[in-house]
């Protein structure tokens, strides 16, 4: 029988990267990108701040949810989350402290992204709500690179 850690460890699949989004300042409209750099201050044209939340990263299969939360048939469009790169094939929640590889940058995944007040001016009444368990995660940069679409996002550690 595998113990806790031992399962842990394991995933069936990488995950892969299907946008990428920074804004300029803060409350600015989010800009999609085809790729970026990324420092260890976060990503290149992005009012990110270094450190634990250098790069922020939601999983696309919520972008269903939220838009199930909130009554909608379609999912909800990444630029409205407001979080850096949205990625599909792989449990973010299960990488909480761990290393990944994207592109060519490695991140530690370093705590939950909560959503913010300004989840319910762009989704409306009950918007924050929807968001809350969904909103993502924050990384630090451990290996500064490049992060293009497509790219695969593998746990290292």
């Amino acid at each position: 029988m595998l113990t806790l850690a031992e399962l842990t460890k394991r995933w069936s699949k990488a995950g892969r990267v299907e946008w990428i989004g920074t804004r300029a300042v803060r409350r600015a409209p989010m800009q999609a990108l085809p790729e970026v750099a990324i420092t260890v201050d976060g990503l290149d044209l992005d009012h990110s701040k270094a450190g634990k939340r250098a790069v922020t990263l939601i999983q696309a299969e919520h972008l269903d949810a939220i838009g199930a939360f909130l009554g909608r048939t379609d999912p909800m469009a990444a630029a409205d989350l407001r979080r850096n790169l949205v990625v599909a094939g792989l449990n973010l929640s299960a990488l909480k402290g761990r290393h990944v590889t994207v592109g060519t940058v490695i991140l530690r995944i370093s705590g939950i992204c909560a959503p913010c007040s300004r989840m319910e001016e762009t989704f409306g009444h009950g918007g924050y709500s929807a968001v809350r368990g969904h909103g993502g995660w924050c990384a630090e940069v451990i290996e500064p690179g490049r992060v293009s679409l497509g790219d695969e996002i593998t746990p290292i550690d």
